[in-house]
């Protein structure tokens, strides 16, 4: 079963592509020969995800699937949210990012924090949305080499490491991603 997915962000494609293994034919942009940066504009992961889905299916008219994914921090009110790519800047860079979350947290007691993904898909012509959350803690300093985005300062529940401290078998455990790949796997293969 092959699925175009509309990222161009290589560490979700590794992701994505380790979870599924051979139970489908996940196609990148690059693969399709798509050279497009979609836009995130909405206030939240739904629109987006569904917006950059959209935008492949009209390009191609071949099956896709898209995802966003949010960092929701409850002492920041739910920050950064649907903005945890550009928190600290247009710029995207992680480190950036990281540093903002752990000065807004000095002082604060809560830590606690969850990544949520939207998976927006396009089968058959046919719309569906498939979320997955994980929760967990935001540590008081960076840790780990792997990973990507705010891996170095979650730690999952019922984890002891962030998730930059796992392999990407060991963080599966645990993925907001994985989820909600996993109820899309389901949708399909049923």
């Amino acid at each position: 079963m092959k699925l175009i997915f509309a990222t161009n962000n290589q560490n979700k494609v590794k992701e994505i592509k380790a979870a599924t293994g051979h139970r489908m034919d996940i196609v990148t942009l690059k693969e399709a020969g798509i050279d497009i940066d979609i836009p995130e504009p909405y206030e939240t992961l739904q629109e987006n995800a569904e917006t950059k889905a959209k935008t492949i299916f009209r390009m191609t008219h071949e099956n896709c699937f898209s995802e966003d994914t949010g960092l929701e921090v409850d002492a920041l009110d739910g920050a950064p949210g649907v903005h945890t790519a550009r928190y600290a800047g247009e710029q995207k860079n992680d480190a950036d990012n990281i540093a903002l979350v752990l000065k807004n947290l000095e002082g604060k007691s809560n830590r606690k924090a969850r990544f949520r993904t939207v998976i927006y898909l396009i089968y058959e012509g046919r719309h569906h949305s498939f979320e997955g959350v994980c929760e967990g803690t935001i540590a008081e300093k960076a840790s780990g080499a792997d990973g990507f985005g705010y891996d170095p300062i979650f730690v999952p529940d019922g984890g002891t490491r962030s998730f930059a401290e796992m392999t990407i078998t060991e963080k599966a455990q645990y993925s907001h991603r994985k989820k909600a790949l996993e109820k899309l796997i389901a949708f399909l293969l049923k």
